[in-house]
């Protein structure tokens, strides 16, 4: 029985990691302030739920630089 470890090859360097992070950590404070906006001006929750995607987008640059990929 053999087992194969999964390779993960890292495709970028140190200068893309920092810009995705960088990018990352912009996207959530401005995600976070947008939210916080419409929390005090008790928008509807529907309209809320369109912060979804600048969460998702700084999850992903934390994650790409934090895994090298």
């Amino acid at each position: 029985m053999s087992e194969t470890a999964e390779v993960c090859l890292l495709n970028i360097g140190p200068k893309q990691r920092a810009i995705r992070m960088r990018f990352g950590i912009i996207s959530f404070v401005i995600a976070l302030a947008v939210a916080a906006g419409l929390v005090v001006t008790q928008v509807p929750f529907w309209w809320r739920l369109t912060l979804f995607l600048p969460f998702m987008l700084a999850t992903t640059g934390f994650f790409q630089a934090r895994r090298k990929t």
